[in-house]
């Protein structure tokens, strides 16, 4: 039986660890963490640290003297270059050392970019917080990030130099290395893309238009597979992303990109030597096409020739996300239900009651995902949005971080937009009528049997102008059916009576500074 190393434990390798075992393989798994959730999968896990290449190595070379070891991989991590050292001091089949390292860093990446004239954006390199006296070599905005990070940790937009300042000393203490990387910002739509790589032939394995949002952060609310974009734009995207490969010197395994359309055309965003994380390879692309990319992978890295990568079906297939607003977890309602959703394929929940959340910065930091995926784009989109709308997050009151997020300022200022952003965007006009309406403290002493009141009414003064917009949250949800997730959540018919209102200006701001949660939580704080 042949034997493969893979590194990582975690949700985005459970697919490596299974196609593998399926394969007939022997899987020894490392991880840095010992309760990695994927480690039961493994015949043999070992808690390893994936940085530790001197470890991962003094492993993989115990293993060829006790049964072999026929090859190394990872999936959805930035360790492909931990696998490329060990392939290299093996022999394994792999990519060099220096490709990989030149893969995932984004300093030596865009300086091979540069070298072969792709289209990349400019840039420049910081080791510590800029002066006073620094200047780019290029107009802002810009976009800042660590060297050697991913899942956008540290990576935000600036758009004058003070904030620059405050953005590289927070990028910097998301990077392994002490660098960070300044960029010229590329304006339009992005998409990500799988490829699998045998001898230097490059077989794509999905191109997917993400949905990126919540400046001046870059998070992805989710991705729908495949691209909708015309079959001019999708080869040029993909052009691009095949030289990119080419010039990083992937030759044998995988690579990942990210890629931008701009005015100027195709831009590579970043390209790393391994399968994308983000449920993109292990998920949406196999219930998209009926191909599953990590089995090419794990060919590739046995040096076997891929095969069965010719999609069998057309699908398209959808993930989102669901996120929260700062603080503790009470409880989470409709996991079960959105799991039902027609069309829903996954629901991955990463908070749990006792847990703490908080408004995202970066692409870990969500509180979960639903997958969907159906022959009609539309369908799969309606089952994706649906379902997440479904699953609430019920958040302990009182709590100072939740209250502090209330409190905060949700409307654009002379400085522009803020960030968090409110969960609805009011006019100019609905401002002027929330500003109208009296501020009533609310009722306390609301009777509860084990922490939820009883079945009862509380009116609320009327805002219609706003209840019947067509205003979306975070999430797309109505005023509506926000409304009905604070009854859900807190168990109270809300009614609305202008002449006996119990709630009224506090319990509107809270809704809309933070959707369906805030209304719930200011409810809950009064009691």
């Amino acid at each position: 039986m042949d034997r493969i190393l893979i590194l990582g434990a975690g949700v985005m390798q459970g697919p490596a660890i299974r196609c593998a075992r399926n394969m007939g393989l022997e899987t020894v798994v490392v991880d840095g963490d010992p309760n990695a959730p994927m480690a039961p999968l493994a015949d043999r896990f070992e808690p390893v640290d994936l940085k530790d290449t001197g470890k991962i190595e003094t492993l993989a070379r115990s293993l060829v003297k006790n049964g072999g070891l026929s090859g190394v991989m990872t999936a959805g991590t930035d360790f492909s270059a931990s696998v490329a050292w060990v392939a290299e001091k093996l022999g394994l089949p792999g990519i060099p050392y220096q490709a990989a390292v030149d893969a995932s860093d984004k300093e030596r990446m865009r300086r091979r970019f540069r070298e072969a004239a792709l289209p990349s954006p400019d840039y420049t390199v910081l080791t510590k917080p800029p002066d006073k006296n620094f200047r780019l070599p290029f107009d802002f905005p810009a976009v800042i990030k660590p060297v050697d990070n991913m899942g956008g940790r540290g990576c935000r937009r600036v758009d004058g130099y003070d904030e620059f300042r405050d953005a590289a000393a927070a990028a910097l203490r998301f990077s392994r290395s002490g660098r960070v990387i300044a960029e010229e910002y590329m304006e339009g739509p992005e998409f990500s893309v799988d490829a699998v790589v045998f001898q230097g032939e490059v077989t794509i394995c999905g191109l997917a238009d993400r949905h990126i949002r919540f400046p001046p952060y870059f998070i992805e609310m989710g991705h729908t597979m495949p691209t909708e974009f015309s079959r001019r734009d999708r080869d040029a995207l993909l052009d691009v992303f095949v030289k990119g490969i080419r010039v990083l010197g992937i030759t044998n395994g995988a690579a990942k990109g990210d890629i931008k359309l701009t005015s100027k055309g195709p831009m590579i965003g970043e390209i790393a030597a391994r399968l994308s994380g983000g449920y993109m390879s292990g998920w949406t692309y196999p219930y998209a096409s009926g191909v599953e990319p990590v089995r090419g992978a794990i060919a590739a890295a046995l040096s076997r020739r891929p095969d069965g990568l010719e999609p069998s079906r057309n699908w398209t297939s959808a993930e989102r996300a669901f996120i929260s607003i700062p603080g503790k977890v009470a409880e989470i309602l409709g996991v079960e239900e959105a799991r039902s959703f027609p069309g829903v394929r996954d629901v991955f929940v990463r908070a749990a009651p006792g847990g703490r959340l908080s408004f995202p910065e970066n692409n870990v930091s969500k509180a979960g995902n639903v997958i969907s995926a159906a022959a009609a784009r539309a369908a799969a989109v309606e089952a994706a949005d649906g379902a997440a709308r479904r699953i609430l997050v019920r958040l302990t009151a009182p709590d100072r971080e939740t209250d502090a997020f209330l409190e905060s300022a949700c409307f654009p200022g002379p400085a522009g937009p803020v960030f968090p952003p409110p969960a609805f965007v009011l006019s100019a006009g609905l401002l002027e009528e929330l500003a109208a309406i009296p501020d009533i403290p609310g009722v306390f002493g609301i009777p509860a049997v084990s922490g939820k009141p009883k079945t009862e009414s509380m009116t609320l003064y009327p805002f219609p102008a706003f209840a019947g917009s067509d205003l979306g949250d975070y999430m797309g949800r109505t005023v509506g059916e926000s409304l009905a997730a604070v009854e859900l959540l807190t168990g109270l018919k809300l009614k609305v009576d202008r002449n006996s209102a119990a709630l009224g200006r506090g319990f509107w701001a809270a809704l809309i500074r933070s959707g369906y949660q805030g209304a719930a939580y200011y409810i809950d704080r009064l009691r």
